[in-house]
């Protein structure tokens, strides 16, 4: 009991905690604000003009287009136990299906696929899993040792999809093909990056999801501050995303079932039967982001997902190089998803508001520099909005160094560090993510840039 109050209190401090953020940045910015006799002297439109108040109080809006991804952040990070405990095995590994876990690879780092699969491998039989396999699949030949439970799968360079789909969501058709696919329909695959590491509570967490079997998809939590951080800047920056995890992406899947804002590519679990009729041969445009196009279709054809339990490891990207590369790949893709014929507009409505919110992201951030230039007088609602979205913005940093860097395993001084380490990325994250938008929009557009994974 004592282990599931501490879990409880941990949530609850950070459910403070979040609280106090929020309230301390309505009242500093005005957002609650209770004397406002000053404001009202102002006249927006006898003051900058038509064109110039009407400009500033659009670039005001925009930054509303967060909102619906700021909320399911918000209630999924407070509805749901945020630092749950070890996740509990619901029945015996012995009974669970066939569970192919694939890893696809450019086969550029071979000597990492070796190890990451020699510990994946491992982790697997220690956590007593019993039914499965580990798939390589790979551009190039990786060369791994025989064994019975490690498949190696080459995919050939003179290999064509019928819809044209190339890179990742090539590699990944080829293995549905008939004469290549090992797996019955109702086998299971969990998706994997070639750098991704399985822990005890993901096996348990995708065992516990397969024996389920009521959702034909899922996914889980990544966190990228395990063993060595080779970059602190984009390990701290990439903290946001953790909270992403366990806020947006865990209630969208948890309580609604449906991927209203996509997935990520890795930490994927699918049934193979589901898979195959949803398949990758989606095209150029499904090819950027081609974990994001087949959500969205499988969305489409009324298949239903569930966030899994138990996290898994990554790495953050190296260089600042990368991580702007990585960044513009994602809004390119997620892009061509948005504009794509094949997904319902009903389907991809909120997906493509929070794209705009950052195909916007130059626009609406200039608002940090003009509120103090040029003040404005909004409605109450729209400076407490507005003021909400920067706060839960700000705290899923914060949230997110809780959750990579254990307390035990750090201390309380180094966390404290790490949480400002991470609020002091925000302006250069800020900067990131605009240069990656307007090179994404104004740059090729079908390309797959893959980030260095081995530390130089």
């Amino acid at each position: 009991m004592g282990i599931m109050l501490n879990s409880e209190i941990k949530h609850i401090l950070h459910c403070c905690l979040l609280f106090i953020v929020i309230l301390t940045f309505e009242l500093v910015s005005g957002g609650v604000c209770w004397n406002s006799d000053n404001d009202q002297q102002l006249d927006p439109w006898a003051q900058y003009g038509f064109i110039g108040a009407l400009t500033l109080y659009l670039l005001r809006t925009l930054t509303l287009l967060s909102l619906p991804q700021v909320l399911f952040n918000f209630v999924g990070l407070t509805i749901y136990n945020a630092f749950p405990d070890k996740v509990i095995l619901n029945g015996s590994p012995l009974l669970a299906p066939f569970i192919c876990i694939r890893i696809v690879t450019r086969g550029d780092y071979p000597l990492l696929v070796q190890e990451n699969v020699q510990r994946n491998l491992n982790k697997c039989i220690e956590s007593g899993l019993e039914n499965f396999q580990i798939e390589v699949v790979s551009d190039k030949p990786i060369g791994l040792s025989p064994h019975r439970r490690i498949r190696e799968v080459v995919v050939p360079q003179d290999y064509r999809t019928s819809s044209g789909a190339l890179f990742k969501a090539r590699a990944l058709q080829y293995c549905l093909e008939s004469s290549v696919n090992e797996l019955a329909d109702h086998d299971w695959i969990v998706h994997l990056d070639e750098e991704t590491l399985l822990t005890e509570n993901s096996i348990r967490g995708i065992l516990n999801f397969v024996l389920d079997g009521k959702h034909q998809f899922g996914q889980g939590l990544i966190t990228y501050a395990n063993e060595d951080v080779v970059n602190w800047i984009t390990t701290l920056a990439d903290s946001f995303r953790v909270a992403d995890d366990m806020g947006k992406l865990r209630l969208q899947f948890t309580m609604f079932h449906k991927p209203y804002f996509s997935m990520k590519g890795s930490y994927v679990v699918t049934q193979m039967g589901a898979e195959r009729i949803v398949s990758f041969n989606n095209g150029l445009d499904g090819s950027v982001a081609e974990d994001c196009f087949f959500a969205m279709k499988a969305f489409t054809q009324g298949y239903t997902f569930n966030f899994v339990e138990g996290e898994m490891w990554e790495k953050s990207p190296f260089t600042l190089w990368d991580f702007v590369q990585q960044r513009k790949r994602w809004l390119q893709g997620i892009l061509l998803v948005v504009h794509s014929k094949a997904i319902p507009l009903n389907k991809k409505l909120l997906l493509g508001i929070s794209c705009y919110s950052w195909v916007t992201m130059p626009l609406s951030t200039s608002n940090v520099i003009l509120a103090g230039i040029y003040p404005l007088i909004c409605p109450a609602v729209i400076n407490f909005l507005c003021a909400f979205i920067a706060a839960v913005n700000i705290y899923m940093y914060i949230f997110g160094v809780i959750k990579s860097f254990s307390l035990y395993r750090v201390g309380i001084a180094r966390l404290i560090l790490c949480i400002c380490g991470a609020l002091s990325t925000i302006p250069f994250n800020l900067i990131i993510e605009n240069v990656a938008v307007i090179w994404g929009l104004f740059g090729e557009k079908h390309k797959f840039y893959v980030v260095n994974k081995v530390k130089h």
